[in-house]
């Protein structure tokens, strides 16, 4: 099916004009999956004239099938909150694949998201009696999205809305369960890899997030 979007800030334009009902409510704020998510949460936010921060999340990637992920973390209020998907964890350990390399994983990406609370302070921005709308850049397994909105709903979020440009039918089915609300513009029938369905997917610093995060930006 090819190319959907020219890139994210494209993205999160066109996911702002599905949301159309939220622009300029003093109830809700926008928060960006770090960092993939953030700058389609940027223009969706600017769009809609609604405040703009972050949550940090790290997704559990399977050794050799990273893209894949078997769980994810998330930050709440510096606690970190723990999604596993334990269907997929069976049938990965079923595979061979070892529960010291899985924890390596782990250890890794818990560094890592530690790393990252000291650089964005914008994911303390106050969520509590908000709707909450998250967004990321697409939703392969729906995991890390999954455990952002665990992290948000134990800040006392009063509603959580899950939006991304394009996403697995599997992930929106797993969203809706636990949101009350999930948009996402595409849904393929046969998902590839996120990045497949947008014309430029470069990676993002830390500084780009931050430079984007910045007040004044949103």
């Amino acid at each position: 099916m090819g190319t959907r979007f020219e890139d994210r800030t494209e993205a999160g334009q066109r996911l702002a004009a599905a949301l159309a009902q939220l622009r300029d409510r003093t109830d809700t704020v926008v928060l960006g999956l770090a960092r993939g998510g953030i700058p389609v949460a940027a223009a969706a936010a600017k769009a809609l004239h609604l405040p703009l921060g972050a949550v940090l999340v790290r997704k559990l990637g399977i050794p050799g099938h990273e893209e894949t992920a078997f769980g994810a973390l998330a930050l709440a209020g510096g606690r970190t909150v723990r999604l596993i998907n334990k269907p997929l964890l069976e049938r990965v350990l079923e595979h061979g694949v070892s529960p010291d390399l899985l924890a390596g994983v782990e250890e890794h990406e818990r560094a890592e998201l530690l790393r990252r609370a000291q650089l964005y302070p914008e994911t303390g921005m106050e969520v509590a009696a908000k709707t909450v709308l998250l967004v990321d850049d697409g939703l392969a397994t729906g995991a890390t999205m999954r455990a952002a909105v665990e992290a948000v709903r134990e800040r006392g979020a009063a509603a959580v809305v899950a939006a991304a440009p394009v996403g697995s039918v599997d992930a929106q089915a797993a969203l809706e369960r636990v949101c009350d609300g999930v948009v996402c513009l595409y849904l393929p029938g046969k998902f590839r890899a996120v990045g497949s369905y947008y014309r430029r997917f470069g990676q993002l610093s830390d500084d780009d997030a931050l430079r984007l995060l910045a007040p004044g930006n949103a």
